[in-house]
Protein backbone atom coordinates (compact mmCIF):
# COMPACT_ATOMS: atom_id res chain seq x y z
CA UNK A 1 0.00 0.00 0.00
CA UNK A 2 2.61 2.22 0.73
CA UNK A 3 4.26 2.05 -2.89
CA UNK A 4 0.98 3.14 -4.46
CA UNK A 5 1.00 6.12 -1.77
CA UNK A 6 4.41 6.99 -2.58
CA UNK A 7 3.39 6.70 -6.65
CA UNK A 8 0.40 9.49 -5.59
CA UNK A 9 2.93 11.48 -3.69
CA UNK A 10 5.31 11.90 -6.41
CA UNK A 11 2.70 12.07 -9.08
CA UNK A 12 1.05 15.19 -7.26
CA UNK A 13 4.31 16.70 -6.59
CA UNK A 14 5.14 16.57 -10.09
CA UNK A 15 1.63 18.07 -11.47
CA UNK A 16 2.63 20.78 -8.93
CA UNK A 17 5.53 21.02 -10.76
CA UNK A 18 4.60 21.78 -14.07
CA UNK A 19 2.38 24.73 -11.81
CA UNK A 20 5.19 26.47 -10.37
CA UNK A 21 7.03 26.06 -14.39
CA UNK A 22 3.95 27.35 -15.86
CA UNK A 23 3.44 30.17 -13.32
CA UNK A 24 7.07 31.63 -13.59
CA UNK A 25 7.02 31.54 -17.38
CA UNK A 26 3.83 33.40 -16.81
CA UNK A 27 5.88 36.09 -14.50
CA UNK A 28 8.47 36.19 -17.23
CA UNK A 29 6.37 37.65 -19.80
CA UNK A 30 5.36 40.47 -16.84
CA UNK A 31 7.78 43.32 -17.31
CA UNK A 32 9.30 44.98 -14.80
CA UNK A 33 10.56 47.93 -16.55
CA UNK A 34 13.81 46.36 -17.54
CA UNK A 35 14.81 45.06 -21.21
CA UNK A 36 14.58 41.30 -21.49
CA UNK A 37 13.94 39.17 -24.49
CA UNK A 38 11.57 37.32 -22.77
CA UNK A 39 9.12 40.00 -23.25
CA UNK A 40 8.83 39.38 -27.13
CA UNK A 41 8.34 35.28 -26.55
CA UNK A 42 4.30 35.78 -27.10
CA UNK A 43 5.21 37.45 -30.29
CA UNK A 44 3.94 35.96 -33.29
CA UNK A 45 5.51 36.92 -36.94
CA UNK A 46 3.82 35.79 -40.41
CA UNK A 47 6.32 33.90 -41.87
CA UNK A 48 6.13 33.02 -45.51
CA UNK A 49 2.29 32.44 -45.01
CA UNK A 50 2.76 30.61 -41.36
CA UNK A 51 2.49 32.43 -37.74
CA UNK A 52 6.36 31.89 -36.42
CA UNK A 53 7.29 32.74 -33.49
CA UNK A 54 9.64 35.54 -33.22
CA UNK A 55 12.74 33.69 -31.94
CA UNK A 56 12.68 31.13 -34.78
CA UNK A 57 12.79 34.16 -37.77
CA UNK A 58 15.48 36.67 -35.96
CA UNK A 59 18.00 37.27 -33.01
CA UNK A 60 16.28 39.06 -30.05
CA UNK A 61 19.43 41.38 -28.04
CA UNK A 62 19.71 43.76 -25.07
CA UNK A 63 21.34 46.99 -26.21
CA UNK A 64 21.19 48.19 -22.78
CA UNK A 65 18.64 47.97 -19.28
CA UNK A 66 15.72 50.19 -21.63
CA UNK A 67 16.13 48.84 -25.06
CA UNK A 68 16.04 45.31 -26.89
CA UNK A 69 16.97 44.76 -30.93
CA UNK A 70 15.47 42.62 -33.18
CA UNK A 71 17.97 41.14 -35.97
CA UNK A 72 16.04 39.27 -38.25
CA UNK A 73 17.93 36.03 -40.26
CA UNK A 74 16.99 37.68 -43.38
CA UNK A 75 16.28 41.68 -44.21
CA UNK A 76 13.12 41.67 -46.07
CA UNK A 77 11.14 40.01 -42.36
CA UNK A 78 12.02 43.65 -41.12
CA UNK A 79 8.65 44.52 -41.79
CA UNK A 80 6.67 41.34 -40.95
CA UNK A 81 8.82 41.58 -37.57
CA UNK A 82 7.60 45.17 -37.17
CA UNK A 83 4.00 44.44 -38.06
CA UNK A 84 4.04 41.04 -35.47
CA UNK A 85 5.82 43.49 -32.45
CA UNK A 86 2.55 46.23 -32.92
CA UNK A 87 0.18 43.35 -33.25
CA UNK A 88 1.02 41.60 -30.14
CA UNK A 89 -0.26 44.75 -28.48
CA UNK A 90 2.98 44.92 -25.84
CA UNK A 91 3.56 48.65 -26.29
CA UNK A 92 6.10 49.06 -28.05
CA UNK A 93 7.19 50.97 -31.04
CA UNK A 94 9.81 49.51 -32.85
CA UNK A 95 11.85 51.69 -34.92
CA UNK A 96 13.70 50.13 -37.83
CA UNK A 97 16.64 51.54 -39.31
CA UNK A 98 17.18 49.27 -42.44
CA UNK A 99 19.17 46.35 -40.38
CA UNK A 100 17.11 45.70 -37.80
CA UNK A 101 14.37 46.72 -35.45
CA UNK A 102 15.07 49.14 -32.11
CA UNK A 103 12.50 49.09 -29.27
CA UNK A 104 13.20 51.34 -26.45
CA UNK A 105 11.18 50.26 -23.77
CA UNK A 106 9.15 52.87 -22.59
CA UNK A 107 9.61 53.62 -18.09
CA UNK A 108 6.44 52.37 -15.98
CA UNK A 109 3.78 54.62 -14.73
CA UNK A 110 2.81 54.06 -11.36
CA UNK A 111 -0.52 53.38 -12.44
CA UNK A 112 1.24 50.77 -14.76
CA UNK A 113 2.97 49.33 -12.46
CA UNK A 114 -0.31 48.44 -10.15
CA UNK A 115 -1.54 46.54 -13.16
CA UNK A 116 1.33 44.39 -13.37
CA UNK A 117 1.06 43.77 -10.01
CA UNK A 118 -2.77 42.54 -10.22
CA UNK A 119 -1.53 40.42 -13.19
CA UNK A 120 0.71 38.78 -11.53
CA UNK A 121 -1.35 38.49 -8.59
CA UNK A 122 -4.17 37.03 -10.81
CA UNK A 123 -1.11 34.54 -11.97
CA UNK A 124 -0.26 33.28 -8.68
CA UNK A 125 -3.85 32.94 -7.90
CA UNK A 126 -4.18 30.72 -11.31
CA UNK A 127 -1.25 28.39 -9.97
CA UNK A 128 -2.95 27.83 -6.51
CA UNK A 129 -5.78 27.02 -8.17
CA UNK A 130 -4.03 24.25 -10.15
CA UNK A 131 -2.27 23.19 -6.88
CA UNK A 132 -5.61 22.88 -5.39
CA UNK A 133 -6.97 20.84 -8.26
CA UNK A 134 -4.55 18.31 -8.01
CA UNK A 135 -4.38 18.52 -4.00
CA UNK A 136 -8.22 17.11 -4.90
CA UNK A 137 -6.88 14.71 -7.70
CA UNK A 138 -4.51 13.03 -5.40
CA UNK A 139 -7.04 12.81 -2.38
CA UNK A 140 -9.26 10.79 -5.06
CA UNK A 141 -6.97 8.89 -5.73
CA UNK A 142 -5.89 7.89 -2.05
CA UNK A 143 -9.76 7.71 -1.46
CA UNK A 144 -9.73 5.07 -3.84
CA UNK A 145 -7.12 2.46 -2.57
CA UNK A 146 -9.76 2.93 0.83
CA UNK A 147 -11.52 -0.35 -1.37
CA UNK A 148 -8.49 -1.93 -1.85
CA UNK A 149 -7.83 -2.09 1.91
CA UNK A 150 -5.82 0.86 3.26
CA UNK A 151 -6.87 1.31 7.21
CA UNK A 152 -8.30 4.44 8.44
CA UNK A 153 -5.31 5.92 9.79
CA UNK A 154 -3.09 5.51 6.77
CA UNK A 155 -5.54 7.26 4.82
CA UNK A 156 -5.53 9.90 7.41
CA UNK A 157 -1.87 9.85 7.58
CA UNK A 158 -1.63 10.52 3.57
CA UNK A 159 -4.42 12.72 3.61
CA UNK A 160 -2.51 15.31 5.48
CA UNK A 161 0.64 14.77 3.78
CA UNK A 162 -1.05 15.68 0.69
CA UNK A 163 -2.00 18.78 2.92
CA UNK A 164 1.49 19.22 3.41
CA UNK A 165 2.95 18.92 0.14
CA UNK A 166 -0.07 20.99 -0.90
CA UNK A 167 1.01 23.77 1.64
CA UNK A 168 4.82 24.07 0.79
CA UNK A 169 3.40 24.58 -3.24
CA UNK A 170 1.32 27.45 -1.69
CA UNK A 171 4.22 29.21 -0.11
CA UNK A 172 6.28 28.65 -2.58
CA UNK A 173 3.89 30.71 -5.21
CA UNK A 174 3.31 33.43 -2.77
CA UNK A 175 7.62 33.59 -2.46
CA UNK A 176 7.67 33.93 -6.29
CA UNK A 177 4.55 36.52 -6.58
CA UNK A 178 6.06 38.53 -3.51
CA UNK A 179 9.64 38.66 -5.49
CA UNK A 180 7.80 39.71 -8.98
CA UNK A 181 5.87 42.19 -7.52
CA UNK A 182 8.45 43.76 -5.63
CA UNK A 183 10.76 43.21 -8.85
CA UNK A 184 7.76 45.45 -10.60
CA UNK A 185 7.50 48.30 -8.22
CA UNK A 186 11.26 48.85 -8.01
CA UNK A 187 11.92 51.64 -9.92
Amino acid sequence: MTEELNMIYDEFKASNDKSIEHFESELMKIRAGKASPAMLQSVMVDYYGSATPIQQVANIGVMDARTLTVQPWEKAMLGELMKGIVNANLGFAPQDNGEMLIISIPPLTEERRRELVKRAKAEAENAKVGIRSHRKDALDMIKGLKDEGLSEDMQKDAESRVQQITDNYTEKVDELFVLKEKDIMTI
